[in-house]
């Protein structure tokens, strides 16, 4: 039976982000954990520009060829993991565009955050994001790792976890497996 495809999303986009040392510890315990097939998304990388379609996303009628391979990729997906920032008391902005240029391609898969801020650890992002996820058919992990002061745990371009972030990371990896198995056979 074939793994299923957890997609691993950096919505960070700053140059001297800590958003991708954070998302690449992500990457490597989903590789370690070895449930998944891993997709590593980094929206820095696939420079989506500001939603330039002309059609609405649930249409499916895509003409750029940057949403075309955006979807194809999104559509492949189980689960997900959106790393990001709280940036003024909400999200990435680079998160909330890839996420606006697509529709069916969500839905009735799991989703969960890793995110980080100052004092809140990125709580006011996450409260901010739910209902965008919610929205778009996407089922949320009780599990989710805020990170505060996340460039306090940098070491040379390395993330190093504490122990709370590294088990709530493993219980999070084990609620996508599990609501990938649930939520599979509801996909159209």
């Amino acid at each position: 039976m074939a793994k299923p495809k957890l997609m691993i999303i950096v919505g960070s986009v700053r140059e001297g982000r800590v958003g991708l040392p954070i998302a690449e510890w992500v990457n490597q315990a989903a590789l370690a954990d070895g449930r998944f097939d891993i997709d590593f998304a980094d929206l820095k990388e696939i420079a989506l520009p500001l939603m330039d379609e002309p059609n609405h996303p649930r249409m499916q009628q895509y003409t750029q060829p940057h949403t075309i391979e955006w979807a194809k990729r999104v559509a492949a997906a189980d689960a997900f993991i959106f790393v990001f920032p709280e940036y003024n008391h909400s999200y990435s902005p680079a998160i909330k565009n890839a996420l606006d240029y697509l529709g069916h391609e969500w839905d009735r898969k799991p989703v969960s955050f890793v995110n980080w801020g100052g004092n809140s650890g990125g709580t006011r992002a996450q409260a901010a994001l739910r209902p965008v996820v919610t929205s778009l058919g996407m089922v949320m992990t009780h599990g989710l790792i805020e990170i505060n002061f996340a460039g306090a745990q940098l070491e040379e371009g390395v993330f190093s976890p504490n122990e709370q972030q590294s088990t709530v990371l493993s219980l999070v990896l084990d609620e996508l497996q599990q609501l990938d198995g649930a939520l599979s056979p509801l996909r159209g």
